[in-house]
């Protein structure tokens, strides 16, 4: 049981269940809350994106806890990818690989569109004001003074993530220092915004809390919900780290359950105060930007607060780029590692150590995708990317449960096959809610990783060269 990259490794059990919540509070306060709560309220929940948040805050609990049985079964480094390759096999693993490209490259660009907004707005503050043409996706654009012009490309997202891409190249990695000052960054202008906010809140902006349906499924009522629901479930990827901690767990069956669920509740309760306060100051159809917080703060009126929020927003928006590039490469890296991509995506620089040419290559790719495309169409394709790869997991906890019943497992999912299958249901419920369109991009990639994988990776993979 074990991809060409697994390898047991000996972690000092030292982590408790405040720890481990610390840990997955930092790693998932992120993109997503600064990003897409306003595209959500705006377009399909108005304010019943608070329940949109805890709806998706309860899926991640199912699948959070098949997530640390698999990382505490299969000690290896790596990410879903891995864990699929060991447990579900060959053909699994391409598929959740090729899924998790999407995941990464659709997130960093995702990111990278929100990041434009909040410089766009900062650079306002201080009388420079970027062309809108060259700041938007192609198309016709409303701004906020109500004026419409035709946008043609959104240049300072396709730059930031060219800026990053050169930096992972020349081997310039995130240090844990740096994380760690950005997470505590992101956690004060979440707390910062609450805290200043809520007292500007005009509670007439909640009536009516879930507006009524347009007539079309998704476009507000409780199937608005429930689209808002699988488009904010990006503000919570990032939890699946929390289950790598279970191998230095002191008490995994206690502290893991404790950790991944508090982690999830505390998230859950900052991002719907957020949402509560930030559709209190501002009403939910003006919410469609790249940039909501930035919205909601200058309703405050407090400059050096709107400064802090802009700037601290833009700094952890930065290490989310950064780390979803970097991700996304060394998923290359590992399936070419395993024959299943070319070796070119292997390749490492002798000098810089890094590699090299996936990089580049991942970089002018994900640019392209920021520039072009608007922020709510690369956010549902994140969110259905990682909805699938759930699913995988939480259906690799029952396969493993069959056909590997007597292997140690450090942490037990309580209640399986039940916990899992809830898990399932949850995932493919939100999968549900969101629009044909994304769900026929999903296809498509897919049927394109299979021919990839059927013309290729087939035939070049490790096993197949061990067969041989």
């Amino acid at each position: 049981m074990g991809s060409a990259q697994a390898g047991k490794h000996a972690l000092n059990k030292t982590l408790g269940p405040f720890s481990i919540t610390a840990l997955g509070v930092g790693a998932i306060i992120g993109a997503g809350i600064f990003v897409l709560t306003g595209t959500a309220a705006a377009k399909y929940a108005g304010p019943g994106v608070m329940l949109s948040f805890m709806l998706a805050g309860f899926a991640c609990a199912f699948v959070g806890l098949c997530y640390a049985e698999l990382a505490a079964l299969i000690p290896a480094s790596g990410s879903t990818y891995t864990y699929t390759y060991a447990t579900l096999g060959e053909l699994a693993a391409w598929t959740i690989g090729w899924d998790l490209v999407l995941e990464y490259s659709m997130g960093a660009a995702t990111v990278a569109v929100g990041w434009s907004g909040y410089l766009v707005s900062l650079l306002a503050q201080f009388g420079l004001h970027l062309p809108p043409e060259f700041t938007h996706a192609p198309g016709a654009v409303q701004l906020k003074d109500g004026s419409t012009i035709h946008a043609v490309f959104n240049v300072p997202a396709a730059l930031i993530v060219g800026l990053l891409t050169l930096m992972l190249v020349m081997g310039t990695r995130e240090s844990a220092r740096l994380n760690n000052l950005m997470v505590l960054i992101k956690l004060v202008v979440v707390i910062a915004f609450i805290g200043f906010g809520i007292g500007a809140v005009n509670a007439n902006h909640w009536t009516p809390f879930i507006p009524d349906n347009t007539g079309n499924f998704g476009e507000f009522g409780l199937s608005g919900v429930l689209r808002g629901a699988s488009v904010v479930f990006f503000a919570f990827i990032g939890f699946d780290a929390v289950s790598t901690a279970a191998q230095e767990a002191r008490n995994p069956q206690r502290d893991m359950p404790l950790g991944i669920l508090g982690s999830l509740l505390v998230c859950t309760l900052l991002y719907v105060a957020v949402a509560a306060v930030l559709t209190g100051l501002v009403p939910y159809q003006k919410l469609n930007v790249p940039d909501p917080i930035a919205l909601g703060i200058d309703v405050i009126g407090q400059p050096w607060l709107s400064l802090l929020v802009k700037f601290g927003a833009l700094a952890g928006l930065t290490t989310v780029i950064l780390v979803l590039l970097y991700g996304q490469s060394r998923i290359f890296f590992t399936m070419a590692g395993d024959g299943l991509l070319p070796s070119v995506f292997s390749r490492v620089h002798a000098k810089t150590g890094t590699p090299y040419l996936s990089q580049i290559w991942i970089g002018v790719v994900v640019a392209a995708i920021a520039g072009l495309f608007p922020i709510h169409v690369l956010g549902e394709m994140v969110s259905i990317g990682t909805l699938f790869a759930f699913v995988l997991v939480c259906a690799a906890v029952m396969h493993l449960r069959r056909t590997e019943a007597e292997a140690h497992r450090p942490f037990r999912v309580p209640g399986v096959p039940i916990v899992p299958i809830i898990g399932i249901a949850m995932c493919a419920l939100l999968m549900s809610a969101l629009p044909l369109d994304t769900w026929l991009r999903l296809v498509i990639w897919l049927a394109v990783g299979l021919v990839i994988y059927f013309g290729y990776g087939r035939h070049h993979s490790v096993l197949a060269r061990r067969a041989g």
